[in-house]
């Protein structure tokens, strides 16, 4: 579980339908939590329904996610940063508050700031 203050009691917690999920703290933690893998990125889930999954994205300048592919229909909304989104034949920079749908294709993610970003997938 998240505390209150934002530290982790486990990896993974469990929001139920109808639970509101306060993002700021977690984010604080995650970004904390990236800094310290070697990886430069961390996530966690933090709402898991029926066909639907959405987790917290935390990267640090300059690193990212090597190229995958997501497991189903999925939009990435990018909430604090800056980020680029990129497959083998484009490039898109996500800033604050926008949003975009993910390509089918593989693709990496990189941010050009230490940056959070919001994953939500269609479980199909």
């Amino acid at each position: 579980m998240i505390t209150p203050q934002g530290g982790p009691e486990s990896h993974r917690e469990e929001h139920p339908a109808g639970e509101v999920v306060g993002l700021p703290a977690q984010g604080e933690w995650l970004l904390a939590e990236a800094g310290a893998a070697g990886s430069g990125w961390a996530s966690q889930t933090v709402v898991e329904v029926p066909g639907l999954l959405v987790t917290l994205v935390a990267l640090k300048e300059g690193r990212g996610r090597a190229e995958h592919r997501t497991p189903g229909a999925a939009t990435l909304l990018c909430l604090t940063g800056r980020v680029v989104l990129s497959t083998v034949d484009r490039s898109w920079t996500l800033e604050p508050r926008e949003l975009m749908a993910l390509p089918g294709e593989r693709h990496r993610l990189t941010a050009e700031a230490d940056a959070l970003a919001l994953l939500t997938v269609r479980l199909d």
